[in-house]
């Protein structure tokens, strides 16, 4: 039955009006439907009462709204969540909603798994599933947004961070990000959607033309030898050719690109792998993300010493390149940067 009926969770508000528009109907229709899904959570046709009886149960034989099932719900000692989504076909997904004092800041995911085998990483060395739906993608968000409104609390960003490169699977994520920043759906700025990406070249310059949503580049490695090695996708896309295209992305006043660096004990964390960053981005509008590696069972790296995350911040801040070091968030659910992998198997 469900391969039957058109989900209409997932299509953009245009994609949306052109489907009703074939029935005879006004392009406002689409706009109600849009708020039914993304704004009141609505699961059937039934609930929307401004809609008539008639359209309603037309609806309700020809199309649905797919509510994937949440397995589980993990919550750390610093009160980051974790849910874990059964999708329709058995295969399971993370997501991770970080709350801090003035921003609830949730990681989606956008594939089941990923192809790129990152070293460091426990999504990739699970391999690659299939890419998600945008119905899938957007239902994590609609998950976190009821969750957060039925406590008085109101979801401020979202980024792609969570399983698999977004880039990869372009298509759907656009149409994800086209509800994200709709009126009609979440109602979120572009500099409140990043879309993070380990340096799929041609797909990032398509996507920050389509929408003025903000970028995580993750860069790992100061020279290609050593990128190569941890991130085959540098094969691909090499660094040279990555930092020009992260300097033609169009900015909006004030902002930078984020390159994020995972610090990895006695691999890429030396004073000269810092100084040679330092080179590498000089002139280019960045903002450097350090984040010391999160060890899994998964993985053969350490984490590096505090003194030494110090260390290679302070190269860069001398150099005159803004860098932070990121908090790590909920490491004892195995919700911090690269450890999402899925926690159950399908069938």
């Amino acid at each position: 039955m469900h391969e039957e009926r058109t989900d209409l969770k997932g299509m953009p508000l245009v994609e949306l009006e052109a489907f009703l528009s074939r029935w005879g109907k006004e392009r406002y229709r689409a706009r109600q439907v849009s708020r039914w899904i993304y704004q009141r959570f609505a699961g059937d046709f039934a609930a929307m009462t401004d809609l008539s009886k008639d359209f309603r149960e037309e609806l309700s034989r020809e199309c649905r709204i797919s509510v994937p099932g949440v397995e589980k719900v993990e919550t750390s000692s610093d009160g980051t969540e974790k849910y874990l989504f059964r999708l329709e076909d058995g295969e399971f997904v993370e997501s991770v909603l970080i709350p801090e004092e003035d921003r609830r800041t949730l990681c989606i995911s956008s594939q089941v798994g990923c192809a790129l085998k990152c070293g460091f990483c426990a999504t990739g060395m699970m391999g690659f599933h299939r890419n998600m739906t945008s119905a899938e993608i957007v239902h994590q968000v609609c998950f976190a947004v009821k969750r957060l409104e039925e406590r008085g609390e109101r979801l401020t960003n979202v980024v792609f961070m969570g399983m698999g490169e977004p880039l990869e699977n372009q298509r759907e994520v656009s149409k994800t990000i086209a509800i994200l920043l709709s009126q009609f759906g979440f109602g979120l700025s572009g500099k409140r959607v990043t879309v993070s990406t380990a340096g799929v070249v041609p797909a990032m310059l398509a996507l920050a033309e389509e929408f003025p949503v903000s970028f995580a580049v993750s860069i790992n490695a100061p020279t290609d030898g050593l990128r190569s090695g941890l991130m085959p996708v540098n094969r691909k896309y090499p660094l040279k050719e990555l930092v020009a295209a992260m300097k033609r992305i169009p900015l909006r006043s004030g902002r930078k690109v984020t390159a994020e660096y995972v610090l990895l004990g006695g691999v890429n964390d030396s004073e000269k792998d810092a100084c040679s960053l330092a080179r590498l981005l000089k002139g280019a509008r960045v903002k450097v993300n350090l984040i010391p590696y999160n060890a899994h069972e998964y993985g053969d790296f350490t984490s590096p010493s505090e003194e030494t995350v110090d260390r290679f911040r302070d190269v860069l801040l001398a150099a005159g390149i803004q860098a932070i070091t990121r908090e790590r968030r909920g490491g004892d659910i195995r919700a911090a940067c690269g450890q999402l992998r899925r926690a159950a198997k399908s069938p």
